[in-house]
This record gives structure tokens, sequence and C-alpha cells, in this order.
């Protein structure tokens, strides 16, 4: 605080570390997310090959489905991680042309960078925040608004999205998943299992499954 209660504006210097800083933390975050995804993937991996020796075609779909969700999730992550690391290397520049201009310089780079990454969920507090104070201090000019719409997949899998899944239905089953019959609708009577007994296990994995789909959708939100 200076004389008067006003508030003494930040140092550029120290204002361009602490971004970096931040930018830095944030990115060994979404390192951690994408470490998390993969290990909750393998899971799912694992199930789905189960699920495929049971003959049980319609849990594996749901299961690829969520590999492909997943592996959709990572790479949206990644290129996040490389507009942060564009703003890291931006600051670097800035603190260089501090040194000899004297004063923090416009950024289109940062600009464009900062846009994209407001419309991430993983990181759209912060970034709100930071383009706050990067327009305060002349770095940028304006932001757009947040926007969703883009990055988020709809409900119905379209043409594309099915061939996803058939491609990582054949990747996990090492291609053998097409050529397993699929189960009868009825059970036979009389077989090694009683009706109850199969229904006991069938809400079991119905529980298992949708544990996973709630972990990782937990992770990509």
């Amino acid at each position: 605080m200076g004389l008067f209660g006003q508030t003494k504006s930040k140092d550029p210097k120290e204002q361009v570390q602490e971004w970096t800083h931040k930018i830095r933390k944030e990115s060994n975050q979404l390192d951690r997310q994408i470490r998390s995804i993969h290990r909750e993937e393998e899971k799912v991996k694992r199930a789905l090959k189960q699920a495929a020796v049971k003959n049980d075609r319609e849990t594996c779909v749901i299961l690829a489905k969520e590999i492909v969700n997943a592996r959709k999730a990572v790479g949206r992550i990644y290129t996040s991680k490389a507009h942060l690391n564009s703003i890291q290397l931006n600051m670097k520049n800035q603190l260089a042309t501090l040194r000899v201009a004297g004063s923090l310089q416009k950024s289109t780079e940062v600009m464009q960078a900062m846009q994209n990454l407001v419309r991430y969920p993983e990181l759209a507090g912060i970034m709100r925040d930071m383009s706050k104070e990067m327009m305060k201090a002349g770095i940028i000019e304006e932001m757009l608004e947040e926007t969703m719409d883009s990055l988020e997949e709809t409900e119905e899998m379209e043409a594309e999205a099915q061939k996803e899944i058939d491609n990582v239905l054949f990747e996990i089953t090492d291609g053998k998943l097409g050529e397993a019959p699929v189960p009868p609708e009825d059970l036979a009577a009389g077989g090694e299992k009683s009706t109850a007994e199969v229904e006991d296990a069938e809400d079991d994995d119905e529980e298992d499954l949708q544990e996973m789909q709630s972990r990782l959708a937990s992770l990509r939100s």
C-alpha cells in the first residue's frame, strides 16, 4: 500500500515472473491429469478385454466409447499445454524486451493463446484472471467470451465417432471381437447358472461400468 491507501502497482518484472510461475504450475497440473486419465484408460482396457471374452458386445462398445472420449480429452489437454508453452516462451521474451525498452509490449501470440485457453474447462478460471492482469499491463487488448460449444462432443455418435469406436475395439481385442458371436437374448433353461445368479452378476458388472465411467468423466471435467 502506498500513501493515502493507494495500492502500489506491481513491478513489471515481478508480474511476468508471477505469470510464468502460474503457467508452469498449471502445465504440471495438466501433466498429472493426463497420467490419471491414462491410468483409468488402462483399467477400462482390461474391463473391455474381459467383456470381450464373455461375448458382451454391448459393454465392449460402451467401454470403447469411454476410451475414445478419454483419448480426445488427453488430446485437448496436450493442445492447451502447447498454448501454455507459447505464453511461457513469450513471457521470457517480455523480460528480455523489458530490460531493453523498459516496458512490457503488446503480443499477438499471447492474445491468441489466451483466447484458446480460456475455452478449456481445465484452465478457464485462472486464464480469465490472468487475461485481466495482462490487459491492465498492456500485453493484450481484449478477451473473447468463453465458448464451450466447440469443445464439447455431441451425445449422438456420428459415423466418424463410430469408426473410432470400431478402431478401438479392433485394437484392444486384437481384431477378434467381430468374430465373436452375439450372445443369445434368452438363456437356455438348465444352464450352469440360475437366472438369479446371472442377474446378480450383470448388476455387479453394471455397477463397475458406471463407476469407471464416473471416474473418467470426473477426470475429463
